[in-house]
């Protein structure tokens, strides 16, 4: 569903009365903003709560209130607090600006429990590919990687054409033996992929020193990051000239 259409219709309604004139020359209707407005939250936490596969029971426990208040939520009935909105959002994985959009999830990326499926088995032939393709470069036979990693050559046959989905136990002694490491496998496209690449960046990030973390995170300091970016990304020569240049700059 679009909120778009209703909420153009909700703005023309504070530009227009229904003979045309301006809206400043009536009373405007708070009563009914609200209503419409709480309709529209209630529809985008149901949409939020579907899409994470969760009960009105587990949302209404977390924020420790009755089931039916979350279902009064939903309906438009009533209306929660910013601060619970903020811990459904972290409950149900989504920003909390999501809230206060006119675009549900299930518009933008389907409902993902009628994806799952479909997804699985496109990533099966895909970690099947990969792992032809990285044991036709290590030069092996289907017989060989049998062999150095006693798994049958029928079953590395399934995995390979993604008609069977590979135990991870064997993925990483097969991706060993092809001399790979387990991120060679990873999703890194479509929106799961983005999705599992920000989350391993977000790691690699809370793990840097603290003082590091504030640094970076400063947006006064983006200019220093674009500069050390650059510095990085330099080839090797150009590098050391400007170190030679900062150099003589500085005796």
């Amino acid at each position: 569903m679009d909120f778009k259409d209703a909420s153009a219709r909700f703005k023309s309604k504070k530009a227009q009365t229904p003979d045309g004139e301006a809206a400043q020359h009536k009373p405007h209707d708070f009563a009914e903003s609200y209503r419409l407005r709480a309709k529209m939250l209630g529809v985008l936490l149901r949409d939020a709560r579907m899409n994470a596969e969760r009960s009105i029971e587990d949302c209404a426990y977390l924020l420790r209130v009755a089931p039916e208040e979350m279902q009064a939520w939903e309906f438009g009935e009533a209306v929660p607090s910013l601060p619970q909105l903020e811990l459904l959002a972290y409950y149900l994985g989504v920003p909390v600006s999501h809230f206060w959009g006119t675009d549900t999830l299930e518009a933008k990326v389907g409902r993902h429990v009628d994806i799952q499926l479909e997804y699985l088995a496109l990533r099966n032939r895909m970690v099947g590919a990969l792992l032809r393709q990285a044991r036709e470069e290590a030069g092996l036979s289907l017989e060989q990687l049998s062999e150095a990693s006693s798994v049958s050559v029928e079953r590395i046959q399934y995995y390979e054409l993604g008609e069977s989905a590979l135990p991870m136990h064997e993925l990483t002694v097969l991706a060993s033996t092809v001399k790979k490491n387990l991120s060679y496998f990873l999703e890194s496209s479509g929106h799961v992929g983005e999705w599992l690449a920000i989350r391993e960046e977000w790691k690699h990030f809370s793990d840097l020193p603290e003082e590091v973390r504030r640094f970076a995170a400063n947006p006064l300091n983006i200019g220093f990051i674009h500069i050390a970016k650059a510095l990085a990304e330099m080839p090797t020569e150009k590098l050391r000239e400007v170190g030679e240049s900062v150099l003589n700059i500085t005796m």
